[in-house]
């Protein structure tokens, strides 16, 4: 048995090693050993969240699986048979929903299936459900693949709680995505949210995020305001442009003791650096989409190359090859161009 060896240490050197790896070894029914895992990092080895999604797959994929425990630093997978299944992620913390399901939806896009993931849903250092919902499958939906996630409750940190399903089906057609700049936007949209908190909160967010947008941009803003109940306070909002290419956003936290205000410009204002350099691909979604790229082709122009985009292109290169050109630093706008497309 040929296995594919991740070092899990590399670049960014974070979970999002792990997400990419396990997704692709899913995908191309290659077993991967990945060792050194967050070998850098403060608490080295597995955390609970990485295990939620790596169980995940292995369900999906009826893998064999070594390693697969909090505090591991190596971690073999052996991919079997995968098959369409209903998974259920049961994240008893508020660990992000949002990273399950950027190992999730890869994998799934070659099998089909649905899931139901419990945790959190708007919680720090993660995108927002939000985000996914409508910048990452929006984008998805434009190469082909037909994807669904539904919010049933919110999760905040530290209690969790929230609730979200969804279903992918098998991506059939896989068009190229071609998005190197925007030219116009149509509009601004967005979700401002409070859960266990007074409806002011929601309303304040959204009011300054809307002003500091109309003060630069003379195009519509709406963004919705959604009252919740769940497991524990919390208050988030996102917002994202329309524009003739793909959506833009960016999202922020409510936290105790930061005025709601704050809350609201802090998106409106990270979505306006996205918007700066006129690429058609916010800093965020230009690493979430490198996988799915690999398969469809095409060229994006990216707001920022991250250091999580640079690190994502190195685990696809080493399962599947040279696959990509990435022009531009780190930190900078640049190109990612797909110079041979997988087949699976």
């Amino acid at each position: 048995m040929e296995w594919v060896e991740i070092d899990g240490s590399y670049g960014e050197g974070g979970g999002q090693i792990l997400r990419t790896a396990v997704a692709l070894s899913v995908i191309t029914g290659k077993p991967v050993r990945i060792h050194r895992i967050r070998a850098n990092r403060p608490n080295p080895g597995l955390r609970p969240q990485h295990l939620h999604g790596i169980l995940a797959l292995k369900e999906l994929s009826n893998a064999r699986v070594r390693g697969a425990k909090v505090g591991s630093t190596v971690l073999e997978f052996v991919p079997g048979r995968a098959e369409p299944k209903h998974i259920k992620v049961p994240i008893k913390t508020a660990g992000s929903i949002a990273l399950v399901l950027q190992e999730l939806l890869p994998a799934m896009a070659f099998v089909g299936g649905s899931f139901e993931v419990t945790g959190g849903t708007d919680v720090p250092w993660s995108p927002p459900v939000d985000y996914l919902r409508n910048v990452t499958l929006f984008a998805l939906e434009k190469m082909g693949l037909k994807a669904e996630i539904e919010l049933k409750r919110r999760g905040h940190y530290p209690k969790g709680g929230g609730l979200v399903l969804g279903r992918v089906e098998r991506w059939e057609e896989r068009k190229p995505l071609v998005a190197l700049e925007w030219r116009k936007i149509e509009r601004f949209a967005g979700i401002s949210h409070a859960t266990n908190l007074p409806a002011h909160v929601a309303e304040r967010q959204a009011k300054s995020a809307e002003e500091k947008l109309r003060s630069l941009y003379s195009v519509p803003v709406e963004i919705e305001r959604e009252i919740s109940r769940s497991l524990g306070p919390g208050s988030g909002i996102v917002v994202w442009a329309e524009t003739d290419s793909l959506r833009l956003a960016g999202d922020a936290l409510g936290k105790r003791g930061k005025p709601a205000e704050v809350v609201g410009r802090e998106a409106a204002e990270e979505l306006i650096e996205q918007l700066t350099p006129r690429k058609a691909v916010d800093k965020f979604l230009g690493d979430q989409l490198i996988p799915f790229l690999a398969f469809a082709g095409g060229e994006i122009g990216v707001a920022e190359i991250t250091n999580h985009l640079v690190t994502n292109v190195w685990v696809v290169e080493r399962f599947l090859g040279r696959t990509f050109e990435v022009e531009g630093e780190i930190g900078e706008p640049g190109v990612v161009r797909v110079v041979k497309r997988a087949e699976v």
